[in-house]
């Protein structure tokens, strides 16, 4: 375990993204991942998946007595009303969730959300009691052309609820060019952007922008998360399709297990 990177009152937390994967057969992955958590080495870290709505309550079931917390991937920013497909933070709520992920860059280009829709859904969640996972991260060109850091602060300052705190949000910076490609950022590079964000979390909330946890996201899998773990101010990863099957999981899980 890489403890030199993790401030002592930081807890690394190593979350999963399970997109538009699974079905009911899929409880068989938390059940075998709950297995290998009770029976292998102590992890450091909490673990949370977070599969489609239509499994939440299924595999919070299936997580019962496990180390395992489940969480949603969106939430819709009003509590009830005539939106027609959505769910609320409240309905996560209710059906066992305890964290939802928010301003995915999916979301963000798939349904054209703006910072202050990812800020009213922040907002939704922590009113229904939720920890929001709020997702920030540039894509190629904005990278390629030296951007990457205004649009992070742009989007930490435009999506980060004003009364967010360290027990209640989670930032997770998932460069758009990254997820799914297998192509990571170097661990510098990485580095300097979670340093950038710490630096601006502490500006805006002082000390509990010091124990905000930052999420690293995008093409980590088990034979690069111990190296991006270690990194200053990274205290833990949000994982897309290595998350999917127990095996790859736990072998992310394996960076923060002493």
């Amino acid at each position: 375990m890489a403890a030199t990177a993790k401030s002592p009152r930081v807890k690394a937390l190593v979350a999963g993204n399970w997109k538009m994967n699974g079905l009911k057969a899929s409880r068989k992955e938390v059940t075998a991942l709950a297995k290998r958590l009770a029976k292998g080495k102590r992890a450091s870290c909490d673990v949370l998946i977070c599969p489609p709505a239509t499994l939440v309550g299924l595999l919070k079931e299936a997580a019962k007595g496990s180390k395992i917390a489940i969480g949603g991937q969106d939430c819709h920013a009003k509590p009830s009303g005539a939106h027609t497909g959505d769910i609320s933070a409240e309905m996560l709520k209710d059906a066992g969730a305890s964290h939802v992920i928010v301003g995915h860059s999916e979301r963000r280009a798939d349904h054209g959300e703006t910072d202050a829709v990812v800020r009213a859904k922040a907002e939704a969640a922590l009113r229904a009691g939720l920890v929001a996972i709020v997702c920030v991260g540039e894509t190629e060109a904005q990278r390629d052309a030296g951007e990457t850091l205004t649009v992070i602060g742009t989007q930490l300052a435009g999506s980060l609820p004003d009364a967010a705190t360290a027990k209640t949000v989670v930032v997770a910076y998932e460069p758009v060019w990254a997820i799914g490609t297998g192509r990571t950022p170097t661990a510098d590079d990485v580095a300097k952007v979670h340093a950038a964000i710490r630096a601006a979390l502490k500006k805006r909330f002082r000390g509990e922008g010091e124990a905000m946890r930052i999420l690293y996201g995008g093409s980590v899998k088990p034979s690069n998360a111990a190296e991006l773990m270690a990194v200053p101010n990274v205290n833990g990863a949000l994982v897309g399709g290595a998350s999917l099957k127990a095996e790859d999981f736990y072998g992310i899980i394996g960076a923060y297990q002493a």
